[in-house]
């Protein structure tokens, strides 16, 4: 017999998915910690927030919370943050900007300007150089600490609540002891859900689950599989290769829907494992996977099918598999493939994706004659709801990243590393919430003002959600009368407060426009004079365009490295205070889309923007700017 919870989120389907072990029921007694000696001293510490997994879910999730006020503990079971995206594993960051066809939906928000950077200063295409950027990001915001090489490992529960975790740094040889409010597991295998027996589902469900057209006719435990990703550099002369002993040996029948057509970055088809347990036969499955990758670099080197290969060599081998599915949290709302095709309007929704269902074959490259993926896109953005972002039984444990409330289908979208950061940003900020209001999410949700103030934080911190009135009411630029030196036609100052800071292809441009060769600016006016404490402007950064990190040198053909063009680069803030202007800020070098800034002003009854340089555009694009 399932809690009345269980049953009216799966219906009659729980016993039959517990029964075939794609559902994990967790146990309903408090977790403690053994009492036991543990073998290394134990240092306690106390946060508001734990995020434990710093992939670009985790990564988005503590900055949000951070940003937002709480106090974040982000642990981090390796040395390097960005999870698969880090020079580890070297997957690039996709979205939903790569998919849909029409070139309007790179993600915004706290990714969105993690990819600026890493564009504006890595010119040289450095995984080494992204994985700094992260760390440089974390570490420079005041309100998170760090812990690197330390895996969460327990977790201790209170009347059905987390309390506490533990987690182990053996390179120091120290437990940590940590004491947090909030938990959002964004570990990708659920570990600190596992520990504090979280509801959570596995494997693929069958048709006859949610009535999925893409799910197997029969639900099993099978998951997608690994990769291991390669590096390659052409050389001046000849450059041998011999295969050792224990790699694969590969025919042309192998590769028969598997193409070899550029050798300077491996193949995300290298995958294998999805008929194992990704989790603990990892270790077998990196065997296997390093087999594989050796076995098909002596195909390429030594079939005699590519000659024009005989100068290239590897530059580098991954050695930590890509993984692409576990586990994933069970929490309110189980998102299906029907309403990501349906782009179903959740109220409590908290961003979007558009990645393909893109499935791929549990046997990897041993699935023969199989296609190593199969994708169904999607012509629109599809919504995520924040039911699906919390535990059921587990209510101030969240979840970010492939390890969301979603059918096997679903995720097989939801899981690319770009829509994780969205859902990372939505988890961070709502955990921000619960400490402000004393709620848990599951309460947010519930409450129509609290979730309104959710949607308001989330657009305020410039995350896209779509068929929401982005306007905040104590934004005074909205009680402000907005005129500009020039307008490009169907471009006006007054689109400045319509609470849409993006393209969304319905024929209005929803940003200001002017030639920046005139020096243009933008005024606020309010008839008395107001106390200003910041300001937050929303720039062009070319939403429309991919931008991404990768080591395929075709993949930017149509991206500009370096700062956007259309992203204003040079800015003056002037502001009028008792009659008299004054130069508040100057901004020189900007490449990211928004910029906010302190100000802690009084009796200030105009206030001019003042745009000199772009990076590159004739026009001056503003697409919203928020007085506070």
């Amino acid at each position: 017999m399932f809690d009345k919870k269980i049953e009216k989120v799966i219906g009659p389907k729980a016993a039959e998915l517990a029964a075939s072990g794609n559902l994990f029921v967790g146990k309903k007694n408090t977790r403690k910690f053994k009492s036991e000696e543990l073998p290394f001293p134990v240092i306690t510490l106390e946060t508001d927030v734990l995020v434990a997994g710093g992939g670009l879910a985790g990564i988005c999730a503590a900055i949000a919370a951070a940003r937002n006020g709480s106090r974040v503990i982000l642990v981090q079971d390796r040395s390097r943050l960005g999870g698969n995206a880090s020079s580890e594993i070297r997957m690039h960051a996709r979205g939903a900007n790569q998919a849909l066809p029409t070139r309007l939906w790179r993600e915004s928000g706290i990714i969105e300007e993690l990819i600026l950077t890493e564009s504006a200063v890595n010119m040289q295409h450095s995984f080494e150089v992204w994985d700094m950027i992260l760390y440089d990001k974390v570490v420079s915001e005041p309100n998170i600490t760090l812990l690197l090489d330390t895996a969460v490992i327990d977790a201790e529960l209170e009347n059905g609540r987390l309390t506490r975790a533990r987690a182990l740094c053996s390179l120091i040889e120290r437990y940590y002891d940590i004491q947090a409010k909030f938990f959002i597991d964004c570990t990708g295998d659920s570990t600190l859900a596992a520990a504090a027996d979280a509801h959570y589902l596995l494997g693929r469900e069958g048709q006859s689950t949610w009535g999925e057209s893409l799910a197997p006719e029969i639900s099993d435990l099978k998951t997608m599989g690994n990769s291991l990703l390669f590096f390659a550099e052409k050389h001046e002369g000849p450059m041998p290769f011999t295969p050792p002993e224990w790699a694969r040996r590969f025919s042309d029948a192998d590769f028969e829907n598997r193409h070899i057509r550029q050798w300077e970055y491996g193949y995300w088809w290298l995958e294998w494992g999805g008929e194992l347990d990704t989790i603990t036969e990892n270790h077998y499955i990196r065997f296997e996977l390093n087999r594989i990758l050796y076995g098909v670099w002596d195909y390429i080197k030594n079939s005699e099918k590519f000659p024009e290969a005989e100068n290239w060599a590897l530059s580098w081998t991954g050695m930590i598999p890509g993984k692409r599915e576990s586990r994933r949290i069970l929490g309110e709302h189980i998102m299906t493939q029907q309403e990501m095709e349906r782009s179903d309007l959740y109220p409590d929704r908290i961003g979007f994706g558009a990645w393909p269902l893109d499935d791929h074959p549990p046997g990897g490259i041993d699935s023969q004659g199989l296609n190593p993926c199969h994708q169904v896109r999607f012509d629109k953005p599809y919504h995520m709801p924040l039911r699906s972002l919390y535990s059921l039984n587990r209510p101030n444990l969240l979840m970010a990243g492939r390890n969301i409330s979603a059918s096997h289908v679903a995720f097989s979208s939801s899981r690319v590393m770009c829509t994780c950061a969205v859902v990372g940003q939505a988890a961070g900020t709502a955990a921000a919430l619960g400490l402000k209001t004393g709620l848990l999410p599951f309460e947010i949700v519930r409450d129509e003002q609290q979730l309104a103030t959710l949607h308001r934080m989330l657009l305020r911190d410039d995350q896209s959600l779509l068929e929401i009135d982005g306007t905040d009411t104590a934004d005074l630029a909205r009680q402000a009368k907005i005129t500009a030196s020039a307008e490009m036609d169907g471009a006006p100052a007054t689109v400045l407060t319509d609470g849409i800071t993006r393209d969304l292809g319905d024929g209005v441009g929803h940003q200001w426009q002017a030639l920046i060769s005139e020096k243009p600016w933008v005024e606020l006016a309010w008839e008395k004079p107001q106390e200003l404490q910041s300001i937050q402007l929303i720039f062009d950064s070319g939403l429309h365009r991919k931008l991404f990190l990768t080591g395929e040198a075709k993949e930017y053909a149509d991206q500009i490295r370096g700062p956007q063009p259309e992203t204003v680069a040079d800015y003056q803030l002037a502001a009028e205070i008792d009659g008299q202007w004054q130069t508040i800020v100057t901004v020189e070098e900007n490449y990211l889309r928004m910029k906010r800034h302190t100000l802690n002003l009084k009796a200030v009854t105009r206030m001019r923007i003042h745009f000199t340089r772009t990076n590159g555009d004739e026009l001056a694009r503003l697409f919203e700017v928020r007085v506070y």
